[in-house]
């Protein structure tokens, strides 16, 4: 490839990255991801063959991203997450150390039941709402919003369904999603137990010990007046007007459909046809019961993900045919064909340090093509495989530029009127991740050993 191509691409990799990241005048990011992707497709870097073999592959993984957004939407209208605000403060009975367990663990059931995105849309405003009912002090915010962004993030690891960066490498390392589960599960709870371990060693002195009882009134009246809504939401209602029937029912089509994710594929069903399903139902259900329709879902769903996921992919592939790969391939692969332990940590390592450079979307994609090219055995292609989601999904989270999960928390913050520094952010994701990010992937070599 002549050196003015290459020149090229790599510009508009970096111009592309910036613009997402930086997002001047709050531009969707996929703008700049679409227009870098057509600058790359004019030029000829990457040809329509390419261009159509990307749409097949980001196009079932968006989907289900955005029918799973699309279920949070019902969701919250609902009530189904002023409840949940209510019930934290209700249940920690003015123990803050109780509140901040509890916060952590409505983070990791929201990514699991939903999504690393749409948990952080979600449950960021609700731990912002319930420290500012209690008016903690500054110092005392962090430790729960700290934990919130982490382990909604985290918490994507455990199963494949929860990360539209999990999903898009599946079917290239033949990997499904109970192998998947199989191979992570166990290693991500050891890593997300490691992390909210050193997350609370690290605030427990700005934790406070005692935080007050409020009752349902006041925090439903706190809500209704504050002028920082919440980004899913519509006009609160009072908790007395939630329907209980219907909650426990959309409640319990969620775990079905979530359930199903790991069933009906065996059947010859998508993952994209059953999340469909699911968001259809839920807005049917609603239908039926109050009377409200769609057009909720139509302003509130993300519908630029699609978009936004095309556009990076024709970058990477472009990344790819100048060669970046058989760089990393000439580079490693001798490494890691000797064993897993070597495989497992250059690449969990490798897609770490392009992640928190470039953003984990566009890594796990880079690290995904890299390891199909190598020649690898099928049980090394797919432990390297399972090493590259531990790095894009707790590596990452090193600096706010490595998911697009921390993007959108910040910019929730911002939008509320909580300006965390870049410093802020290094200072704690420094002491808490790189060893978090070791310990998990220890504990996925040991457990190779007992599975394999």
């Amino acid at each position: 490839m002549h050196e003015y191509v290459l020149a090229y691409t790599f510009a508009i990799f970096a111009l592309t990255t910036l613009f997402i990241m930086w997002r001047p005048r709050g531009i969707n990011e996929a703008i700049p991801a679409i227009i870098g992707a057509m600058l790359l497709f004019v030029a000829g870097v990457v040809p329509f063959s390419d261009i159509l073999e990307i749409f097949k592959l980001v196009s079932g993984p968006s989907i289900t991203i955005i029918s799973t957004i699309v279920m949070c939407i019902v969701l919250e209208s609902i009530g189904v997450f002023r409840w949940a605000a209510v019930n934290l403060v209700n249940k920690a009975k003015g123990s803050g150390l109780k509140l901040f367990l509890y916060i952590m663990v409505l983070c990791f059931l929201m990514t699991i039941f939903f999504n690393n995105d749409g948990s952080i849309l979600i449950t960021t405003p609700i731990i912002l709402h319930i420290v500012n009912m209690l008016q903690l002090k500054p110092h005392q915010k962090y430790p729960y919003l700290f934990a919130g962004v982490f382990i909604a993030t985290s918490a994507s690891l455990p199963i494949g369904v929860s990360n539209i960066a999990n999903l898009i490498g599946l079917k290239m390392v033949g990997l499904d999603l109970i192998s998947y589960t199989h191979f992570a599960f166990v290693p991500s709870m050891v890593g997300i137990f490691t992390l909210s371990l050193l997350l609370y060693l690290l605030f427990k002195k700005d934790i406070p010990k005692n935080i007050s009882t409020l009752n349902n009134t006041s925090i439903e009246r706190f809500i209704s007046n504050s002028h920082h809504a919440h980004p899913l939401s519509g006009i609160p209602q009072p908790l007395e007007a939630i329907n209980w029937p219907l909650f426990r029912v959309c409640i319990s089509m969620v775990v079905i459909i979530r359930g199903s994710y790991f069933i009906l594929p065996t059947y010859g069903v998508s993952i994209e046809a059953i999340a469909i399903v699911g968001a259809v139902l839920l807005i049917i259900i609603r239908w039926v019961s109050m009377r409200m329709g769609i057009m909720d879902v139509i302003k509130k769903a993300p519908w630029h993900i699609l978009v936004f996921a095309f556009g990076m992919y024709v970058t990477v592939y472009a990344l790819n045919n100048t060669g970046i790969t058989t760089f990393f391939n000439e580079l490693f692969e001798g490494l890691m064909k000797q064993n897993f332990v070597f495989a497992s940590f250059i690449t969990g390592l490798l897609v770490s340090i392009l992640s928190n450079l470039m953003n984990n979307l566009p890594s796990v994609m880079l690290g995904t093509l890299m390891i199909t090219d190598m020649g690898l055995d099928l049980q090394t292609l797919q432990v390297s495989y399972i090493a590259i989601i531990i790095g894009s999904d707790i590596g990452a989270l090193l600096s706010p530029l490595g998911t697009l999960a921390t993007l959108l928390w910040m910019f929730v913050l911002r939008k509320n009127g909580v300006h965390i520094t870049w410093s802020k952010y290094f200072k704690v994701a420094l002491l808490v991740i790189p060893l978090t990010l070791f310990v998990t992937l220890i504990a996925f070599n040991l457990w190779l050993l007992f599975i394999l």
